[in-house]
C-alpha cells in the first residue's frame, strides 16, 4: 500500500499522523518537498518517532532553506520544482507519503500539490483539526479529491475531539474516521506505537 497524506491546512499534525501511520504498517517514508527546517525536517521527526526497524526514510526530492510555500521557497533558492523530478521511491514495503502542506498548495507557477497527487494515481488518507472553520475546509477538500476521481481511504482526527463537527463532516461526506488522535503533551516513541497499534487493523483492511 501506498498513500499521501495530506492536511486541511498547515499545523494540522501531518507529521505526527504520518508517524504513526508509518509504524502501524512498519512503512517506508517520504517527504518530497522540505521547506524550511532542514537541520530537523519532519524526516528526522518522523525517524525519531519509529521504534520498527524495518522503516526506510527516503531522501526528499527537493530540500529547501526558507519554510515558505514549496513555489516561494524554491523561488528564494533559485529553483523550479518539477512534478516529472517527483518520482514516487521504489519499494516493495507500504510506503506513506507526506506532502508540504495542503492540496492547493502551489508547487510551482502552475502546478499544485493536488496535481502531484492525481499523476500519481495513488490514494490519500485526509487528516483534519478541529477549529472554527475547520468543518469547511475539511469538506473543501474533499470536493476537490472527488472532483478528481483521487480515492480517499479515509478521514484522521488530529487533536481535541468536537463531536458535533466529527460526526457532520463523516456523515455528509461518508467516508470512514480512520482514527481519532488526542492532543498529547508529551511525544515519545512509545505514544506513537500505542497509537499505531490501534491503527494496525483498520489500514490493513484498506
Amino acid at each position: 500500500m501506498k498513500f499521501f497524506v495530506a492536511g486541511i491546512g498547515t499545523e494540522i499534525g501531518k507529521t505526527v499522523v504520518s508517524a504513526i501511520l508509518t509504524e502501524a504498517l512498519k512503512a517506508d517514508y517520504w517527504k518530497p518537498i522540505q521547506s524550511g527546517a532542514l537541520e530537523d525536517s519532519d524526516t528526522h521527526t518522523v525517524r525519531r518517532y519509529i521504534s520498527n526497524s524495518t522503516s526506510v526514510f527516503h531522501p526528499e526530492a527537493y530540500r529547501l532553506r526558507e519554510p515558505l510555500s514549496p513555489h516561494a521557497a524554491a523561488a528564494i533558492d533559485g529553483v523550479t520544482i518539477e512534478l516529472s523530478k517527483l518520482i514516487i521511491p521504489e519499494t516493495d514495503n507500504h510506503l506513506v507519503i507526506e506532502l508540504a502542506g495542503g492540496l492547493m498548495v502551489p508547487l510551482n507557477d502552475t502546478d499544485l500539490n493536488i496535481d502531484f497527487v492525481q499523476q500519481s494515481g495513488l490514494p490519500v488518507v485526509l487528516v483534519s483539526r478541529n477549529y472554527l472553520g475547520s468543518i469547511n475546509h475539511t469538506l473543501l477538500s474533499v470536493d476537490a479529491l472527488k472532483q478528481r476521481n483521487i480515492p480517499v481511504l479515509g478521514l484522521i482526527f488530529n487533536g481535541e475531539t468536537t463531536p458535533a463537527s466529527e460526526s457532520f463532516i463523516l456523515n455528509y461526506t461518508g467516508l470512514p474516521c480512520l482514527a481519532r488522535i488526542p492532543l498529547e503533551p508529551n511525544l515519545t516513541p512509545e505514544v506513537i506505537a500505542r497509537h499505531a497499534a490501534a491503527l494496525v487493523n483498520v489500514m490493513e483492511v484498506n
